[in-house]
């Protein structure tokens, strides 16, 4: 992992600190927006986590420990409930993958995967950028988008180092490998929006409403509505990356395709420990794309992707590359490299994610539009669908969906139309959390590499929310009726 940290001016991160601290007693003490006690709470621990993370004002795994002091502090919650966030399985997912990363990079795998990708993708930086973008897309739309990612990671910096050592042009090297980044965690993120397995809040949704109106969402109906959507708004955030926000003007990377002989060459014939390092690596992709049907199979071996990715963590401790020393892939001293970090910034954003669910904030905001919307039905689609997509760069996905879907529900219920109108756009939202790092796992995978910097993320993610909430919002409104018409 990229070790480089990011900086800003002293007298910046002084302002920000004591705005933090201003809005939090404004907000939690004279209580100006004269909400109850446990909403003013949360909404004033809510705006300083948010603005110490975007200024970056304190380190952002730092801020994410500010749920278990202040939500205990002012009555929200006791101690050993704003802890139960932090050891939530997704974090547990995120240290088996981890740990399957710290392998494949200790010995190599990756670069030599990485080169192998770039033979197929051409050499061309933005070529490289788009295939990249494709293959995690296409892998998302069957694998949770965070085991995508971590998948993808380890190969993406392997790409960037490889590009670092060896190009001399008068591009910007450092703006691909910001670029680089930023597509894997957009495309992981886009591309569970395409089929009704590949994202939690998907199945989610999908099941309240065959619970509540007995309607089970076809499989092909919902591609059909949702994979061209998905695939437009990754054409877009490549064009915007690539093109708009930060072109790179590398160009063809000269030489490249006598370096890809010669470090193919240098590698040599793969180890034993690569070996058994892909072993694992395709063992867990093969488990998280075919668990259903494995679950069906071997009912006595059932795990979940969280459970898969720390059993494939374990057998990287337990397997011997050197069967006389009995010398495992991995060792416990290798887990220095890991981003620890990453880990409580993750358990942090569940932590105010929880305070928000039980302060009621999210279900007070969508009656608010509901009624601000006056039965003007696009208007309504359109609110929600961008409320969907910036509430969730704070608040986990899926807790959003389960949150919000009721709500939509009941308010298509009152005003007479397909609930899947209002539901769908925030499903699909939800998926869209492009600004923030913890908006997302992917989106903290990578930052977790240290190639981008928050502003650069919120700059780029702002641009991608409005487009995406536009088309999301109308294309829900146009297409749900023809898609699921006989609904009810």
């Amino acid at each position: 992992m990229n070790e480089e940290t990011q900086s800003i001016p002293h007298g910046l991160r002084l302002f920000s600190l004591a705005a933090g601290i201003l809005w939090f007693f404004l907000i939690v003490k004279l209580n100006v927006f004269n909400l109850s006690e446990i909403q003013s709470s949360v909404l004033g621990i809510a705006g300083l986590m948010i603005l110490w993370w975007i200024t970056d004002a304190l380190p952002m795994p730092v801020v994410a420990l500010l749920p278990l002091i202040l939500f205990p502090l002012t009555g929200v919650m006791r101690l050993d409930e704003a802890a139960r966030a932090y050891s939530n399985p997704v974090v547990f997912l995120f240290l088996g993958g981890f740990l399957l990363g710290l392998a494949m990079e200790k010995w190599n795998l990756h670069r030599r995967i990485a080169l192998s990708i770039i033979r197929i993708t051409g050499t061309r930086a933005n070529t490289i950028i788009l295939g990249c973008m494709l293959a995690t897309f296409l892998l998302s739309m069957w694998l949770s988008n965070t085991a995508t990612a971590i998948m993808m990671l380890p190969i993406a910096i392997s790409v960037i180092q490889l590009v670092k050592e060896n190009y001399s042009g008068k591009g910007d090297v450092s703006r691909f490998a910001m670029v680089m980044m930023l597509a894997i965690a957009y495309a992981a993120n886009i591309g569970g929006m395409g089929t009704l397995i590949g994202t939690p809040p998907n199945v989610v949704m999908s099941a309240f409403m065959l619970e509540k109106y007995q309607y089970p969402i076809d499989f092909l109906e919902w591609m059909l509505l949702a994979t061209p959507v998905a695939l437009i708004i990754l054409f877009f955030t490549y064009s915007v990356l690539v093109f708009i926000l930060y072109p790179n003007r590398m160009g063809r990377i000269i030489g490249s395709g006598n370096l890809l002989k010669t470090e193919l060459k240098k590698l040599g014939r793969m180890s034993s420990a690569e070996k058994i390092v892909l072993g694992v690596f395709l063992i867990t992709v093969i488990r998280w794309t075919f668990k259903t049907q494995l679950d069906s199979w071997f009912p006595g071996f059932k795990m979940d992707d969280t459970g898969i990715a720390l059993f494939s963590g374990l057998l990287l401790f337990l397997i011997p590359h050197k069967i006389k020393t009995f010398e495992p892939v991995l060792q416990w001293n290798d887990t220095s490299k890991l981003p620890w970090g990453i880990l409580l910034l993750f358990g942090g954003g569940l932590s105010l994610a929880d305070g928000l669910e039980k302060a009621k904030l999210i279900n007070e905001l969508g009656n608010v539009i509901a009624s601000l919307s006056n039965n003007h039905i696009l208007l309504l689609v359109v609110i929600l669908t961008f409320l969907a997509v910036f509430i969730s760069e704070i608040m986990s996905n899926v807790a959003l969906v389960v949150v919000l879907v009721p709500v939509t529900s009941a308010i298509a219920d009152s005003i007479h139309v397909n609930p899947l109108l209002l539901s769908v756009p925030v499903t699909l939202g939800a998926s869209c959390a492009f600004m923030l790092p913890m908006g997302t796992p992917p989106n903290a995978l990578v930052f977790s590499s240290g190639y981008i910097r928050i502003s650069q993320m919120v700059k780029t993610g702002f641009w991608l929310n409005i487009f995406s909430s536009l088309l999301i919002g109308l294309s829900s409104y146009f297409l749900v009726n023809f898609f699921f018409h006989s609904f009810g």
